[in-house]
């Protein structure tokens, strides 16, 4: 077993500058290509049957593919200032103020639909809260579906208007 190792050995230490020098120019870094041989190393030592038959082929090959992998795993990393790009870019979600201010309003419409006739807030409820089709509503109502499009459109219009009267003063 330690003649078959030796051969492993002297197979990758023979050609090993040459890997070096290959995954030095494909990644421009000296750290990684390093990294990228010791990789080569486990590789070729784990299929040493395989790799005896050829070794320079065998690891050119998985120099090869190391290098090809490394290069996407790179693609795929941000760059510093395409990090700094995304901290810059503004928050676009509502600050405290505005989120007080929408929860104000939400409870303010949810007055205002009380004032509603009952049918005319639960046809409101239905066609825009619940999503459901005028259809569905007119059978539940026993109405055409002209009356709860226009029973939808007056709850609207009057919600409508009593808020921006309580928003101007």
């Amino acid at each position: 077993m330690a003649g078959y190792d030796d051969e492993l050995v002297t197979a990758f230490s023979s050609n090993e500058r040459r890997i070096k020098r290959y995954l030095d120019g494909k990644t421009r870094s000296k750290a990684d290509s390093e990294d990228l041989a010791q990789e080569a190393w486990i590789k070729f030592a784990r299929n040493g049957a395989a790799a005896l038959a050829a070794p320079v082929p065998y690891l050119m090959r998985i120099a090869r593919t190391l290098a090809v992998d490394h290069d996407r795993g790179q693609k795929r990393r941000l760059t510093s200032n395409d990090i700094d790009l995304l901290l810059s870019a503004p928050d676009e979600s509502p600050g405290p103020d505005k989120q007080l201010e929408d929860q104000d309003q939400v409870r303010c419409l949810v007055q205002i639909m009380e004032e509603l006739p009952d049918r005319q807030r639960r046809m409101l409820v239905a066609a825009r809260i619940e999503q459901r089709r005028h259809v569905d509503i007119a059978a539940e109502f026993g109405v055409s579906v002209r009356t709860v499009e226009l029973e939808v459109r007056k709850a609207v219009t009057y919600c409508s208007e009593r808020l921006d009267t309580i928003n101007r003063v």
